[in-house]
């Protein structure tokens, strides 16, 4: 209701600025008033004719001056008044501003605007969510706000996730890193920070990543995410004997309705299932003993005895995921691409396997 009383005011305001200016009629003419000021000018001449104050020639030559002037005054008062001041015309105005107006205003403002819309106080607006705003416009207006208050801890907390989210990892593993610095080093920061390299990464868990949940761990040795991606590490490695013993142990501790029990569930299914390049323990321990050209022959071995059993039995989708991603581990992403191929041509006539396929190449990173 207020709205339509704002607009009824502001069509007032409208109508009455196009109507001030007819508010008068036409000036009366001043004929009138300069005829009496002659007349009187004549007589006061023949009064000072009469006392001697001026002599009879100038008294004369004033006085046809004065006539003169009577008699252009007289005749200006016979003139008829201009065209311009038609009343009918000036009714005619008055009309259209005052149903005009309004009716212009409407016949734009109903398609145009909002007309079902309730009040929305100013006072209200500052304590509502922008929702409708965009989020890069938002995330714009939060950098902007960095730039000039850099040291601002909690605002680059609040920065870090969102850039996650939007896949804009190497912003979102400065600000990660702003986080730590001006709000101090916590668990959740550096497992956050390293979930951010590793997705900048392609999901794969670099070094770097590596360190920062290990950090994370040092920290808060029963960090969830921290856990779980240094158990995925594990088994990017190869070593998914020991991802399996880093879920298995999450799981014990969890509480039943932890959130990320399913994920974690999940991938103890896929690194303990039938096919799973595990080592023994026996393995692993030698691993540990090995320098690193012996230990790398030993993951190439492992990713080619894999991929040799996937030529003969391509249905295992985890076993095409597993080696995928060893092959981005090791820095090799055109045999990565290649097997991405062969999978996809394996499972083409098993729409599940194929749908189960491309969403783990999509977490990959390789789902083109």
């Amino acid at each position: 209701m207020t709205l339509w009383f704002v607009f009824a005011l502001m069509t007032a305001a409208a109508s009455f600025a196009v109507l001030w200016p007819l508010r008068h009629r036409d000036r009366p003419h001043s004929g009138g008033s300069e005829a009496a000021v002659y007349r009187d000018q004549l007589a006061e001449i023949d009064r000072d004719a009469a006392s001697g104050l001026i002599g009879s020639a100038e008294a004369d030559a004033a006085r046809v001056e004065i006539s003169r002037r009577l008699l252009a005054a007289v005749d200006a008062r016979r003139v008829p008044p201009p065209a311009s001041s038609n009343l009918k015309w000036r009714r005619a105005v008055a009309v259209v501003a005052l149903a005009g107006l309004p009716i212009l205003a409407l016949a734009i403002y109903l398609p145009l605007g909002s007309p079902q819309l309730g009040d929305f106080p100013l006072a209200e607006r500052a304590h509502t969510p922008i929702v409708a705003q965009p989020l890069d416009s938002l995330v714009a207006q939060v950098e902007a706000h960095l730039a000039k208050n850099p040291t601002d801890g909690r605002g680059w907390s609040v920065l870090a996730p969102v850039l996650a989210r939007l896949g804009r990892f190497d912003k979102a593993i400065r600000a990660y890193r702003n986080s730590i610095t001006y709000n101090g080093d916590s668990a959740e920061r550096r497992a956050d920070l390293g979930e951010a390299i590793a997705g900048a990464a392609g999901g794969v868990v670099t070094a770097d990543a590596k360190a920062e949940f290990e950090r994370a761990i040092a920290l808060n040795a029963d960090d969830a995410k921290a856990n779980y991606f240094l158990g995925l590490a594990a088994e990017q490695d190869g070593r998914s004997s020991e991802a399996a013993s880093t879920w298995r142990a999450m799981l014990a501790k969890a509480p039943p309705d932890a959130p990320w029990r399913p994920l974690v569930q999940d991938a103890l299914a896929r690194v303990g299932g039938a096919g799973a390049p595990a080592l023994s323990d026996d393995a692993v321990a030698a691993a540990k003993q090995m320098d690193g050209t012996g230990r790398d022959a030993m993951i190439r071995g492992m990713v080619e005895r894999l991929a040799g059993r996937l030529k003969q039995d391509g249905s295992d989708v985890d076993g095409w995921l597993r080696l995928v991603r060893a092959y981005l581990v090791m820095g090799d992403r055109d045999k990565a691409r290649g097997a991405l191929i062969e999978a996809r041509q394996a499972v083409a006539n098993d729409a599940e396997r194929l749908r189960q396929l491309n969403d783990g190449l999509k977490n990959l990173g390789l789902d083109g």
